[in-house]
């Protein structure tokens, strides 16, 4: 299939999520690409291959930061109401659409059980002594996407996640504070709605972890 096809395929579905926060059909996706509906599902096909959507049974799931599934979020704009698939993808919505430069995002404490809720804009990080734990190290993180995207969360304190770890039996991923998740939100997906949009080496990705400060071989990087 040719690349410029499977292009307007991509930005299709990413118009489609920034406008309405869903996900769009086949019908629509052929529309607004100006192809036939038959050639739909292998264009999906290839940009889950390339990890530029994310697939299940079909259907996108995932085209990040937008999710069409429930993953412990909800990102609420002036206009649009989105699911966020993460604490990551849900702080980079603000960065990412120039109409929604302050959200609303929320969640529920894993730990407690808590309510959670911050406004999220371009501008600075939110208040908040609050802190994101990510389960699943970098490397990782594609061995199944929704999953290590579903364990992308925010809770209450350091405590919350301890408690978390010991109901649960899981190990210690890594945590950060929402200074360092803003800054990590900020610029990862700059560019993915627009034409060309190119996915970052892992040379690049190491550079960028580096730079927001994280460290360690969590993130593919030397301690």
């Amino acid at each position: 299939m040719e690349a410029d096809l499977i292009e307007r395929v991509r930005l299709a579905v990413y118009d489609e999520f920034r406008r309405t926060g869903q996900a769009p059909t086949h019908d629509r996706l052929a529309a607004a690409a100006g192809i036939e509906p038959a050639a739909v599902p292998e264009a999906l096909a290839t940009l889950d291959r390339s990890r530029d959507l994310v697939l299940r049974d079909g259907a996108i799931a995932m085209a990040h930061p937008f999710t069409a599934v429930p993953l412990g979020f909800s990102v609420m704009g002036e206009r649009v109401l989105w699911w966020g698939g993460c604490a990551w993808d849900s702080f980079a919505i603000p960065h990412l659409i120039a109409e929604e430069r302050t959200v609303l995002v929320a969640t529920t404490c894993p730990g407690c059980g808590a309510a959670l809720a911050w406004l999220v804009d371009d501008r600075r990080p939110p208040d908040g002594a609050e802190v994101a734990h990510f389960l699943t190290p970098v490397q990782r993180i594609w061995d199944d996407v929704v999953h290590s995207c579903g364990h992308q969360r925010l809770f209450c304190s350091t405590d919350c996640v301890e408690q978390w770890l010991a109901r649960t039996g899981r190990e210690r991923g890594d945590v950060m504070d929402l200074s360092t998740l803003w800054a990590l939100a900020r610029d990862w997906y700059r560019g993915r709605l627009d034409p060309g949009y190119r996915r970052r080496e892992p040379s690049e990705a190491a550079e960028y972890f580096r730079s927001v400060g994280l460290h360690g071989p969590f993130w593919g990087l030397p301690d």
